[in-house]
């Protein structure tokens, strides 16, 4: 498959160290393997979570509150990770969907098409900007709004299993998947509505392991690492 331009999916942790919130190791180390694959002309664009700083909260925070503190702790990441970017000498760009306007430009689909096109990475925070729905359905949604060729979830497992690898070691990974057969077998993939739009859009899904270096270019180049879900 040729691939221009892709949506990268990245946890909160991708940023994070085991003591802190954000590591300069950790983000560099981040930036550098993205680094490879904006030097090779692929148009990339990152929807940043935020696990290294909230994860919701019991019943004494409601959903909502939650939801809206999770979006605003994507902000916090997504200026960590712009600001990295820049200083390794990668024009990049900040839009988020909730409003924050003195932080980060607001997300408007024509300014962040017209940035690609320009040249810029793009970097998607606060979620959709709205509560009940993760990060995994905000990738899939960007990747369908700026017409992706592919979205890369990056985790820290090599790829999809028929079981939790970590509890069985028999467990069988599978190099390729079609959206029915993933449905079928009830693997967890993404959020089931963030894989249902990536179904009805036709927009391929590579879950890898970012965390092994060389992973994340090595998938743009055409190497078949990880697993691939598509129609």
């Amino acid at each position: 498959m040729f691939v221009k331009r892709v949506l990268l999916k990245l946890s909160g942790e991708s940023l994070s160290g085991s003591s802190s919130l954000i590591n300069v190791s950790s983000l560099l180390r981040t930036v550098n393997e993205i680094k490879i694959a904006v030097n090779n002309k692929i148009q990339l664009a990152i929807v940043i979570g935020a696990g290294n700083i909230w994860r919701g909260a019991d019943k004494f925070i409601n959903r909502v509150t939650a939801d809206k503190m999770g979006m605003l702790a994507t902000v916090m990441n997504a200026l960590a990770l712009n600001d990295a970017l820049w200083k390794i000498g990668i024009r990049s760009k900040v839009f988020s969907a909730n409003g924050v306007s003195s932080f980060v430009e607001d997300f408007r689909i024509e300014n962040v098409i017209k940035s690609i096109e320009q040249g810029s990475l793009v970097i998607f925070a606060g979620g959709t900007g709205n509560p009940f729905f993760t990060t995994d359905t905000t990738a899939a949604l960007r990747a369908a709004e700026i017409d992706a060729d592919m979205l890369l979830k990056a985790t820290r497992v090599d790829g999809v299993y028929n079981t939790d690898p970590k509890k069985n070691k028999n467990a069988i990974k599978f190099s390729s998947l079609t959206f029915k057969e993933a449905l079928r077998r009830h693997l967890k993939i993404m959020d089931a509505e963030a894989f249902s739009l990536c179904m009805q859009t036709n927009i391929s899904i590579v879950v890898f392991n970012f965390y092994e270096d060389g992973n994340l270019w090595k998938i743009l180049s055409g190497k078949k690492i990880g697993t691939i879900v598509e129609a």
